[in-house]
């Protein structure tokens, strides 16, 4: 398996305090069979700045202390780049990375508020030839209400990665929700950890891929979690599934509109 999402890079976003945590982080991912590391440091403008050069730094060096332990884990350079009209500029500046250097982008959103320059941004990334890829779709509270924007967004082109701790309920009950019904519909492509601490997500992993084997079965299981992160790392196509329209029932329209 290889995790698609992580903040493992030491003292760069919110994610690892320090090396002894991202070397902890990484036996935890081995340990539950993980065996490449997408590093998705936040990039956001102004606030989680950490340039290409540095954080290649970084993964070169944790590399080669993990290969002097005989520790076998591939680690890929990315980010998770917050929307912007600038997003373009800030990946051919080389400051914000594509997955591995290929030509798929995570990107994150406003968790609250829609941004109303939401298509601009996408259409600006596929004129440049860029695959967007948005970070835990079943997060974001006007998703939540209107699930119907995941499938537009698809068929316009980008690809979703849930969150593996979702379907556990760990970022609440509409999340948990939401992201069954995007497994059931062929609305996921890959699947993260987003993990920003030791001892959390990974020692859950096993649990939350029962509960996804039993929403999609094994061989899409496999897809999710190898099989798409693999090509997008070796900047392969991805040819996906068609999505459903998701349509919620009356009591999951008031439990999306009512629950905190």
């Amino acid at each position: 398996m290889i995790d698609f999402h992580t903040h493992i890079i030491p003292n760069i976003d919110d994610g690892s305090r320090s090396v002894e945590e991202t070397f902890n982080l990484i036996k935890e991912a081995k340990e539950v069979g993980f065996e490449g590391i997408v590093l998705t440091s936040h990039y956001i403008e102004n606030y989680y700045e950490t340039d290409v050069p540095e954080r290649d730094i970084w993964v070169k060096a944790i590399s080669e202390n993990l290969a002097n332990k005989g520790i076998q884990t591939n680690l890929y350079l990315g980010n998770e780049i917050y929307m912007s009209n600038n997003m373009v500029n800030l990946l051919v500046e080389g400051k914000a990375s594509t997955i591995n250097n290929s030509s798929y982008v995570l990107f994150e959103m406003p968790l609250n508020a829609e941004p109303l320059n939401l298509y601009d941004v996408i259409y600006s990334l596929q004129e440049n030839k860029l695959i967007p890829v948005l970070a835990h779709p079943e997060r974001y509270s006007f998703i939540q209400k209107d699930p119907e924007l995941v499938y537009d967004l698809i068929q316009k082109g980008v690809l979703m990665q849930a969150n593996y701790g979702s379907i556990l309920g760990i970022y609440g009950e509409k999340a948990q929700m939401i992201v069954r019904k995007f497994l059931e519909n062929n609305m996921i492509h890959f699947l993260g950890s987003d993990v920003h601490r030791q001892n959390t997500i990974y020692k859950k992993i096993p649990r939350a891929l029962e509960q996804i084997k039993e929403i999609v079965g094994n061989e899409k299981l496999e897809e999710l979690t190898t099989i798409n992160p693999k090509l997008a790392i070796e900047n392969k196509r991805i040819d996906i599934d068609e999505p459903e329209e998701v349509v919620l029932t009356i009591k999951e329209k008031i439990i999306m509109y009512l629950k905190k």
